[in-house]
């Protein structure tokens, strides 16, 4: 092709000081993958550009993730668009569900089952526990906790965000699940003090019957654990629906770079199906 993609691989930590440094500098690359979390203050920086009419005009608007979209819009106008997207999801392991006497093909689709399902796994014993979750990683516990929360009718703030409201029943409801989990010994003690390390290794390794996750865990089993056979779901509420949470990377566009039309072409290319194929 004749224009060619520059690929620079920032570490995390360092990727908002260095952007925010460059394009304030006028050093800034021309797009970048970042966070969703931060397209609004960038926005609101003036330092990426307005690309409300562009992304509106593609034929394919309408089937992207309505929640990503809406965490790369600023005051009306989009400045982002998903490009590694995440999800929350909820995950078992069928090979344990079968010997628990459990349908492997079948998931959790409410509190109480996600409960009685563990319980059942754990029976097994050994070094097998039914669920597992990061006890000590806020990342992944707003991550894969709130969802639960969510799909329950409940929030952890007040619809303009000025409020905690974490006395809601539906809060309390989900932290009394994984307390009774726990009193339960459903889950291992390391959990407790787990920063993240296990979040998903512990699932991995084939001894957890059932843990939430983030949808990158898909790709991950997939590749890197292909003899862990899995099943795949929504994180639920209480009785039933589902939730999760918007994660991943929206794409952006630096204000004032001359290649705003060779970027397009290049999400369009990231867009089709060939894109697609190669990021997942």
């Amino acid at each position: 092709h004749e224009n060619q993609i520059k690929l620079d691989i920032i570490p995390n930590a360092e990727i908002i000081p260095k952007y925010g440094a460059a394009a304030a500098g006028g050093t800034a690359p021309d797009a970048l993958s970042l966070d969703l979390i931060y397209t609004p203050s960038f926005a609101a920086a003036g330092q990426l550009e307005d690309i409300t009419d562009w992304a509106k005009s593609l034929p394919y608007f309408a089937s992207l993730s309505p929640a990503h979209v809406k965490t790369g819009t600023y005051k009306g106008r989009i400045y982002g668009l998903p490009f590694s997207a995440d999800s929350s999801v909820l995950i078992w392991n069928k090979k344990l569900f079968k010997q628990a006497g459990l349908d492997p093909e079948k998931g959790p689709t409410n509190w109480a089952e996600i409960e009685a399902d563990a319980e059942k796994v754990n029976a097994l014993g050994g070094d097998i526990k039914g669920f597992y979750f990061s006890g000590n990683c806020g990342g992944c516990n707003i991550f894969t906790f709130t969802p639960l929360i969510w799909a329950s009718g409940g929030d952890i703030l007040s619809e303009d965000g000025t409020k905690a409201t974490l006395d809601s029943p539906q809060l309390r409801g989900a932290i009394d699940l994984y307390r009774s989990m726990v009193k339960k010994d459903l889950v291992p003690s390391g959990a407790q003090t787990d920063t993240g390390a296990n979040f998903f290794a512990a699932f991995a390794a084939g001894n957890i019957g059932i843990s939430p996750s983030g949808a990158f865990a898909i790709g991950a089993l997939n590749t890197q654990y292909p003899n862990v056979d899995y099943g795949v779901t929504f994180l639920p509420g209480k009785d039933g629906g589902w939730s999760s949470f918007a994660g991943g990377d929206n794409f952006v566009v630096t204000k004032g770079t001359t290649k705003v039309a060779v970027v397009k072409e290049f999400l369009d290319f990231a867009y089709s199906l060939e894109g697609q194929t190669i990021l997942a």
